[in-house]
């Protein structure tokens, strides 16, 4: 049982440490670039004639701190028709080269399907899954590519559907298929896209160089990684020519948003670990328990002999001692074997799944369980020595229970009389049964039981209820990309006469310095109908307030109550008072910082510069998105096609303005890839309580084999030794259940209220009843079988064989 249980514990403990450890061990598989910087790209009007310049990369790669650099470049391509013509589903497409092996060994592409292109042919290439699927492409199969050289692309007619013929023709073979990258792993449903759609190899991308790449983006490694990026940075802004648009990205920025969307499923397994540590140790001190007071008899006979204390105390701990260390290292031997399920997440794809020893769980964890249950051990072998009990047995009366006196004047049977005293009484000296240990058993069990399916249930539930983790509301008109314009005249107009509609609300989205703090914002109007759920405070109720993600609180050190300064970087600001937090949804801008489960804020748009709101300078500017709830009851689908055709009623499309359906977080989309983990560790944990609670009515009917033979010879039938038996058991595990789910379900309930805050989503439990019931019922129904097996035996071994030593 330590082995069992104990084991399921590590097993968990290792598996949360390999998941939160994830992503490192992903980015150094890939040998992931710490820093990428726009070294180059092609723009005449601002003097860039090339897309590439070997002399800035060259002074990168000199910079201190700077330990290696590789460059992908941009090529002007498209795949080609049977008649020359770039395919019309290529529009919009951005393939890539590698110059030096960029994508290759560093920031290495992770290939699904094939094998990675062998970097010293021109003739092959690679795909990822959705661009392949848009092309109609396959693997293995040979393709025209044209390439155009940065002068035909300044062509008014270069990305019509006949653009000029191509400087270049090449045929290359597809050999393999792009699967998701590391840095795409925690993409929420607002940065759906980012994979490299096509990649040529360095062979193919050096004889281009010259002619056809019209950007150049550089991979840095740096010496002591994140502690060197503002300093090389810095050092790039001044290296790179003047009028480019220099940005960099960052590694930390992807490893930070990493461990937001693995950091649920590495609490959800430490609190596993823990419900499982502790079952371990309960279950383990029982049976240790229960074991010494099986030798008391023959202490007592020791003692009597002339044994002393010493002895007595230390007769039964040796076995007990051998049996705790070898559960321990059999519990070590566990955690190993259940090793290949961790990690969980979305990393779990890019990290070598296999037996993986964590000593520092296979360190600490067996000396937990040596030094908890042999002090245990210690502690009930001392207490319960002939010495100390001598005494107490001799003076003991037999306690008496209410509920088995109130059954014996109730008219029940007498075999169900006899089974509630069985069940309740331990009566006194010689004879005493531990029957608390098997209520106690039947708790314990109940309450891993119980909490184990309420964390669960709770979790199907957030991942089933958006309004749980931001979305609110049902649909959303977007006017494009998250920074188009929604004429706000006439789309007021429109939703207010839509028959479907409930509610509605525009925000504007931005970033805005919040206390020095660069941090996304959406932008609404006070007393909005519509908008995110609160966790604590209120929402905007006048325009000098501000409602914080929790995590962006956290961040800026402030509580509800304190006041911000709000504004653009160099301009004046504005102070607004914190009055709540909320659970902040995955919207805004794609492919930018934006709001996501935790951060962000929620202000007035009119904080907002007015230039922010209307960037393209329309003469009827509006919200970047409509936020709509529909009316209870009505068909969504024809809900949403109204929608659709307030959107075409506003020429909305020809700016890339939609309806956008429910848009997930990275944290929720990655439960996607918790596959059976949970439940095989949840099966196991459940293995292991009852296996505990069978064991431990085994040895309390075992204990009670004198007093059914006593049964047998006043006249008891071999039906009515086993109705008592029955009644014995249905009665200890009854009890037990209805204290251990009492419990489990107040413990469930407070784990996952603390998991929820902790991810920032609405805390909402979910209390399965009828899941519940069917374990109550299962666990009567074992009782009864496994109660059954000592009780046949009791009764058809004969009597005076159990009575000889009376």
């Amino acid at each position: 049982m330590i082995g069992l249980t104990g084991g399921v514990a590590m097993g968990a403990a290792a598996g949360a440490r390999r998941t939160q450890s994830s992503f490192d061990a992903a980015a150094a598989r890939v040998h992931a670039s710490d820093l990428f910087a726009l070294t180059r790209v092609f723009n005449p009007t601002i003097g860039l004639n090339t897309g590439y310049d070997a002399a800035v990369i060259s002074a990168i790669a000199r910079l201190p701190h700077v330990k290696h650099v590789e460059t992908q470049v941009g090529l002007n391509t498209a795949p080609l028709g049977p008649d020359g013509v770039p395919l019309a589903a290529a529009q919009g497409i951005a393939p890539v080269g590698s110059l030096d092996g960029e994508l290759f060994d560093q920031d290495r592409v992770v290939i699904a399907q094939g094998r990675l292109a062998d970097p010293r042919r021109a003739d092959e290439f690679v795909i990822d899954t959705a661009t392949a699927k848009l092309l109609g492409l396959h693997l293995g199969g040979v393709v025209s590519f044209g390439f155009y050289t940065n002068a035909q692309s300044l062509l008014p007619g270069y990305s019509s559907a006949h653009p000029p013929p191509p400087a270049r023709r090449i045929t290359a073979r597809l050999v393999g298929i792009i699967g998701v990258q590391p840095g795409n792993a925690v993409r929420d449903d607002v940065d759906a896209n980012g994979n490299v759609p096509v990649l040529f190899t360095p062979a193919l991308t050096r004889q281009l160089l010259g002619c056809c790449a019209d950007q150049a983006v550089t991979g840095i490694q740096l010496d002591g990684g994140s502690r060197d990026e503002a300093a090389v940075e810095a050092q790039i802004a001044r290296i790179v020519p003047k009028g480019l648009p220099f940005g960099s990205v960052r590694l930390s920025v992807f490893k930070a948003k990493a461990l937001r969307t693995i950091k649920p499923e590495a609490i959800a397994l430490g609190v596993f670990g823990m419900i499982a540590g502790l079952a371990a140790l309960l279950i383990a001190g029982q049976m240790i328990s229960r074991q010494l007071r099986v030798g008391s008899d023959d202490l007592a006979v020791l003692r009597a002999l002339g044994a002393d204390p010493a002895m007595t105390v230390s007769d039964g701990l040796l076995g007990i001692g051998g049996s705790v260390v070898a559960g321990s290292v059999l519990a070590a031997v566990v955690a190993v074997g259940l090793s290949p399920l961790a990690p969980l997440g979305p990393f779990r794809r890019f990290v070598p799944i296999g037996v993986h020893a964590d000593w520092v769980v296979l360190g600490i964890g067996p000396a937990i369980l040596i030094v908890v249950l042999g002090g245990f051990a210690v502690a009930a072998a001392y207490l319960g020595a002939p010495h100390r009990t001598a005494r107490r047995s001799e003076a003991a009366v037999a306690p008496r229970s209410g509920i088995a006196r109130s059954a014996a004047v109730s008219g029940l049977p007498v075999s169900a009389v006899t089974g509630i005293r069985f069940a309740l009484e331990p009566g006194a000296g010689r004879a005493t049964v531990p029957v608390r240990s098997a209520i106690f058993g039947a708790a314990l069990a109940m309450i891993v039981l119980t909490t184990t399916v309420i964390f669960g249930a709770s979790l199907h539930t957030l991942v089933s209820r958006p309004a749980l983790y931001g979305w609110n509301w049902d649909y959303e008109i977007n006017g494009g990309g998250g920074v188009g314009d929604i004429a706000e005249k006439p789309v007021t107009k429109l939703l207010n006469n839509d028959s479907y509609v409930a509610a509605w609300a525009g925000y504007y989205f931005s970033v805005l310095q919040i206390d020095g703090q660069d941090v996304p914002v959406m932008g609404g109007s006070p007393g909005a109908l519509v908008g995110p759920p609160l966790l604590s405070g209120h929402s905007l109720d006048s325009p000098d307030q501000i409602v914080l993600g929790a995590s962006t609180l956290a961040q800026l050190h402030k509580r509800v109550g304190d006041s911000v300064e709000v504004g653009v970087r160099g301009t004046a600001t504005t102070r607004l008072k914190i009055v709540g937090t909320g659970t902040m949804p995955a919207i805004g801008i794609g492919g930018v910082q934006h709001l996501e489960m935790g951060n962000g804020a929620l202000l007035p748009y009119t904080v907002i510069p007015a230039a922010s709101r209307n960037i393209y300078d329309l003469p009827e500017p509006g919200p970047n998105v409509i936020l709509v709830r529909f009316r209870d009851g009505v068909d969504r689908t024809e809900a949403v096609r109204s929608l659709g055709s307030i959107v075409t009623t506003l020429g909305g499309q020809a700016n890339g303005g939609s309806v956008v359906p429910l848009q997930r977080p990275a944290e929720i989309i990655s439960y996607r890839s918790l596959g059976t983990t949970p439940t095989i560790l949840g099966a196991a944990l459940a293995t292991g309580a009852l296996a505990g609670l069978g064991l431990t009515l085994i040895a309390t009917v075992r204990r009670r084999r004198r007093d059914l033979a006593v049964m047998k010879t006043l006249g008891f039938t071999g039906r009515q030794l086993a109705a008592t038996v029955a009644w014995q058991a249905t009665v200890a595990v009854a009890t037990g259940t209805l204290v251990g789910m009492t419990l489990g379900i107040a413990l469930g309930r407070w784990l996952w209220d603390q998991f929820a805050t902790g991810i920032h989503a609405v805390p909402h439990p979910t209390i399965p009843a009828p899941s519940l019931a069917a374990i109550a019922f299962a666990a009567l129904v074992l009782a009864n079988v496994v109660a059954a097996i000592p009780g046949r035996i009791a009764a058809r071994t004969p009597t005076a064989l159990l009575l000889r030593t009376q």
